[in-house]
């Protein structure tokens, strides 16, 4: 994928570091932290998540290359909301990373309130503005401006979970009229969102397993708005191996494309699948 040259403006904040080495193990996405004098980038293919909470047509735009992805590559068209839940989960997977690197790698843990941040899906690049971040009191950058202290890990977790509400909340706000599913229904896909998406970079880091306990204590299933828990459970290959996966709160509907092609972690696949598919990747 071609990445953007750096944009003039782009700041060394507390969470720049973790966003360089996500970058490093993950070279198809790319997040800048913006000064206070750089201007988010806009057109060309750039979109403002303020713009998708707002629906409209900012969403219907940011839907078409969905719908024109599952044409070319299925030969079909697929439902409006199948297409509405491909497209948030295309959002949705970059963005709360914004939020979970840099708590897993840092111990920080910034507020990205819709406004502060665009997305340019094709390049896979994000800009955010931070101004307040969330640490330790242990944290060297515990005296830099914006930041703001919490007495220990369990605090930053419930730091982690309201700044990804805070930014998702609008997010859905903006896709549910096109969704067909319930409120809890979308707080389910946000919750596999935050899951899934840390998971998949900690195994690039080589720290799957760690980031597997973190995300059991971020997310038991008793937090709202958030519907579901992390959801990790381990089977045993055919020889014998571990095997970890997950069951999502929610079900993405590529099921309704091809009904016998389901995702490893998906509600409709059964555990002697997950193993044929999980031994087979390994």
């Amino acid at each position: 994928m071609t990445l953007s040259p750096p944009l003039t403006g782009a700041a060394t904040s507390p969470v720049t570091a973790a966003y360089a080495r996500l970058t490093e193990v993950f070279p198809g996405l790319r997040a800048d932290v913006l000064d206070g004098d750089a201007v988010a980038p806009s057109g060309a293919g750039w979109v403002g998540a303020a713009e998708l909470a707002a629906g409209g047509g900012a969403v219907d735009a940011f839907l078409a290359w969905d719908d024109a992805q599952v044409l070319r590559d299925y030969g079909q068209r697929a439902r409006p909301d199948v297409v509405a839940s491909f497209g948030l989960h295309r959002y949705a997977w970059p963005a709360c990373l914004l939020v979970t690197v840099p708590w897993f790698l840092q111990r920080r843990v910034p507020r990205v309130p819709v406004e502060a941040v665009a997305f340019q899906r094709a390049l896979g690049h994000l800009t955010v503005r931070i101004e307040e971040f969330v640490c330790l009191p242990d944290d060297p950058s515990a005296t830099l401006p914006g930041a703001r202290i919490v007495p220990d890990e369990a605090a930053l977790r419930a730091e982690v979970l309201d700044s990804l509400a805070e930014h998702l909340g609008p997010v859905l706000e903006g896709f549910g009229p096109r969704m067909r599913r319930g409120k809890r229904a979308l707080w389910g896909m946000a919750t596999d969102e935050i899951v899934e998406g840390l998971w998949y970079v900690a195994h690039l880091l080589g720290e799957e397993r760690r980031a597997m306990a973190e995300l059991e204590l971020l997310l038991p299933g008793t937090t709202k708005p958030y519907a579901g828990r992390a959801g990790f459970r381990e089977l045993t290959g055919p020889d014998g191996q571990p095997l970890p996966t997950r069951d999502r709160a929610s079900c993405c509907l590529f099921y309704t494309l091809r009904p016998d092609d389901t995702c490893v972690t998906c509600p409709r696949t059964c555990d002697a699948d997950r193993v044929r598919k999980l031994a087979a990747a390994s």
